[in-house]
């Protein structure tokens, strides 16, 4: 005796798939004017303006990196402090036992390394990595975002969905192929 068992699809959101970089410009404007918040656009090469068409700020990736880096200028300074002070002092000439300027370059190193760890942390937190499934991968004719074509996706979560709502505003923004795709 087997069972079988139906798996049912939930939708992941809606595709809409344009030819040009200024209709995909034009796209993205009239998606942000309707009051979409869970969007994204996906295209071949990187389009001028298309972050101020999409309303999007400037990444925090930049803080983690300002952290990553004042803990590490932080951590070089307490470690030779520590280590010339109080694990192996040793008195020469009557020098002092910490001076700033000798700890500078390997404080000046940690700063790089720690900032470049920062901003590995922060872009792999803030974009949710590393995330092995997407939905999106499954559609055939979004593997054509690589070669020449632009698509705007909306996803079902957001609170303004409404499957025909949004494609009559795809329509409009001028989609040539527009299609549910399921999670």
């Amino acid at each position: 005796m087997t069972e079988t068992s139906t798996q049912t699809s939930k939708p992941y959101g809606i595709v809409a798939e344009f030819t040009t970089a200024a209709s995909i410009l034009h796209a993205a404007e009239l998606v942000r004017s309707a009051g979409f918040r869970q969007w994204d656009v996906f295209t071949p090469f990187p389009v001028h303006g298309m972050d101020k068409a999409m309303g999007l700020r400037n990444s925090k990736v930049g803080w983690f990196t300002f952290v990553g880096g004042v803990i590490g200028y932080a951590s070089g300074m307490i470690m030779i402090w520590y280590m010339n002070a109080f694990d192996y002092p040793i008195v020469i000439g009557g020098k002092p036992m910490f001076s700033p300027y000798s700890a500078f370059p390997p404080s000046f190193e940690l700063t790089i390394l720690f900032g470049a760890f920062g901003s590995l942390i922060g872009m792999l937190f803030l974009n949710r990595l590393p995330r092995l499934y997407h939905p999106l991968l499954k559609n055939k004719r979004f593997s054509l975002v690589t070669h020449d074509r632009f698509y705007v996706v909306i996803e079902c979560d957001d609170p303004k969905y409404s499957e025909v709502e949004t494609r009559r505003l795809l329509e409009q923004a001028g989609s040539r192929h527009i299609e549910v795709v399921e999670d």
